[in-house]
């Protein structure tokens, strides 16, 4: 059952997203094309000619266990940001470690409701590593056997890698239904950055309105 922790997808406001707007609201209108109603494309259904000129930031993911999945395909930018070949890393090789749960349970919810979701990052200056920021977007697929078990992903990011690997922390996590999957303009809800310091639990835990703030 979809519930309303959700935030209007595109147009963003971050640099990340001033920078690569018309690619990510191309991706995502190329996925949510490929819906029959309600449901989800299959991984089969993805031509990477019709991904355009997020090819190297775009991939995709198999789920191989709840909140665990691994990178089947991957673009160039993932394997620069991390110094090597990724395909067959845990995508949350990207996420700092102490995020890491968290994205954990958001994954749970992308492949179990399903769900969209729409990851804000950052990670911090260090030497030889200017800061940046970064945008994370799945959208599930369906396997050949009609599972929910694979994902569609973008990453794209602002400054200088610099001196890999980079790993990001969440610094907001959005769950987004399917069914509004073709409008943008409806009302946003966003969750608050406090559920990333643990009080959001996924989707077993309870999901007061405390939680949640509508954005003006």
């Amino acid at each position: 059952m979809q519930d309303d922790r959700t935030i209007s997808c595109f147009p963003g406001g971050t640099a990340v997203d001033r920078l690569h707007a018309a690619d990510l609201q191309a991706l995502h209108s190329y996925w949510a094309g490929l819906c029959e109603g309600t449901e989800v494309p299959r991984r089969s259904d993805i031509n990477p000619r019709h991904i355009g000129g997020l090819l190297s930031n775009a991939f995709i993911v198999e789920r191989i266990a709840p909140g665990v999945t691994r990178l089947r395909v991957a673009g160039l930018h993932l394997n620069a940001l991390m110094g090597m070949e990724v395909r067959g890393m845990p995508l949350s090789s990207l996420i700092a470690p102490a995020a890491r749960e968290t994205f954990a349970l958001a994954l749970v919810d992308l492949f179990e409701r399903p769900a969209r979701l729409d990851i804000d990052l950052h990670a911090k200056a260090g030497l030889g590593r200017p800061e940046m920021t970064g945008r994370l977007l799945l959208w599930p697929l369906r396997s050949d056997l009609g599972d929910i078990s694979r994902a569609l992903g973008c990453l794209v990011t602002q400054g200088d890698i610099g001196r890999a690997s980079r790993r990001f922390e969440m610094t907001s996590v959005r769950v987004l239904p399917l069914h509004d999957a073709a409008a943008p303009a409806a009302q946003p809800i966003e969750t608050l950055s406090g559920g990333l310091r643990g009080e959001w639990r996924g989707r077993d835990a309870a999901r007061g309105r405390a939680h949640l703030r509508v954005v003006k």
